[in-house]
């Protein structure tokens, strides 16, 4: 904890989405101000935290659970047809370290009706609402920066039509259209919106890393109109944003992406974390 930043528990969060979920377009009862005066007590300046210590192991917050069968590009080790992605819910730092699960479904016979959860969550968005997926295969292109720079000049002199009639730059077109889809994504390739392109080795073998998953706190980006937009979930989300609803809850900064890399060779020697 950074001593800025209340650390919530788990249900006080919830309680705090319902209750903005449900009041949207109206103003708070009586009871939903008291409910959010608890769970976040007016601030006296300077703020001063107290910093709470918690013995032992923390409780790790589930991601993602993904199944081979429902997402062709998963590609697991031999054997296994799952995987489970957990994080910590505090810094370590600028966005959460994760941890992989590669199992076979068929073993998993001892399921938790209540897992275990942490007692505080550092911020609101590490902790993650869950959400049924509808997979969708897309195919996408490499960033700008990650294409030679023939095809760089090839790219600025093509005309495509659809700029205009989108009202879009011809210049960013390829980027904002073709190249990476925004939002939750397995596979594909990264974007490197705040960083340059960098080459991800495995420190066990040095084979050249690959994207597994992106975590993203939006599923819309700025620029692209309609071409990467989700299908539209009535009332999805806790949290409306600029980009429409946020679905999962989840912030990764101030609103970057989480990519997690692996190795093709062995998908469990130890994942890449990268925030772009």
């Amino acid at each position: 904890m950074d001593g800025i930043n209340p650390a919530l528990s788990p249900a006080d969060l919830r309680l705090e989405r319902r209750i903005f979920a449900a009041s949207h377009g109206r103003d708070l009862t009586p009871e939903e101000r008291v409910a959010l005066e608890r769970i976040r007590p007016p601030r006296t300046y300077p703020v001063r935290l107290a910093v709470q210590a918690y013995d032992g192991p923390i409780a790790m917050l589930p991601v993602a659970q993904l199944y081979a069968r429902d997402v062709p590009d998963l590609s697991p080790p031999e054997g296994r047809d799952l995987l489970q992605v957990l994080w910590c819910p505090f810094d370590h730092p600028i966005m959460p370290r994760t941890l992989l699960f590669w199992r076979s479904a068929a073993a998993v016979t001892d399921i938790l009706d209540t897992p275990p959860e942490p007692p505080a969550v550092q911020f609101d968005g590490y902790l993650p609402e869950p959400c049924v997926l509808e997979p969708e295969q897309i195919t996408e292109y490499p960033d700008h920066l990650e294409l030679s720079e023939e095809l760089r000049e090839q790219l600025k002199q093509l005309s495509v039509p659809q700029t205009a009639e989108e009202g879009m730059d011809p210049d960013t077109y390829y980027d904002c259209v073709l190249s990476n889809a925004p939002g939750w994504k397995v596979g594909g390739w990264p974007a490197w919106d705040s960083t340059d392109p960098s080459s991800q080795p495995c420190s066990e073998c040095g084979t050249g890393m690959e994207l597994l998953m992106t975590v993203a706190t939006f599923e819309e980006g700025d620029d692209a109109g309609n071409s990467w937009s989700p299908h539209p979930h009535p009332g999805a989300g806790p949290y409306p944003s600029h980009r429409g609803f946020n679905a999962t809850g989840v912030q990764i900064g101030s609103g970057y992406r989480q990519h997690l890399f692996v190795c093709p060779a062995e998908p469990e020697h130890p994942h890449i974390e990268l925030v772009t």
